[in-house]
């Protein structure tokens, strides 16, 4: 049977895409949710419309996360902490500090899972830094690590 999906299903589709499933799963699950209608000729139609809608905000999202990554790659991400006389940070400089500094400084939300290091950072100094912005869009980041 053909469904149209009116909301993301995992393992079978996104909103939009006309999906082949088997009737008992359509008749008892899908469509009693509210996760699914019938494909019928306007709902084919009306599935095209939001699939064109749907890739064009994603066209530009996608443009908008690269002119981000060429913003962070532009200028150093500057974070000021408390320091010892050798350079070692009391404390650290973790993915949430670096996700708080990027909204302050470049205006731009990003979430801290989407910040990658490795460690820590725990001592002054410049340090890159990889950023998921969108999809596969990645941005590097050089952290400036300064004592305070």
């Amino acid at each position: 049977m053909q469904v149209l999906l009116r909301r993301d299903v995992k393992g079978i589709g996104r909103r939009g895409d006309i999906v082949n499933v088997s009737s008992g799963h359509a008749r008892n699950y899908l469509i009693p949710n509210g996760l699914a209608v019938e494909a019928t000729d306007g709902a084919v139609a009306q599935a095209e419309t939001l699939k064109k809608s749907r890739d064009l905000r994603e066209a530009a999202d996608r443009e908008s996360a690269r002119a981000i990554a060429a913003a962070f790659a532009e200028a150093p991400l500057v974070i000021t902490a408390k320091a010892g006389a050798t350079g070692k940070l009391f404390g650290s400089v973790t993915a949430a500090d670096i996700a708080e500094a990027v909204q302050q400084q470049f205006h731009v939300v990003v979430e801290r899972k989407h910040v990658s290091i490795e460690s820590p950072i725990r001592e002054v100094g410049t340090h890159k830094v990889t950023v998921a912005l969108f999809g596969d869009v990645r941005g590097t980041l050089t952290v400036d690590v300064r004592a305070s």
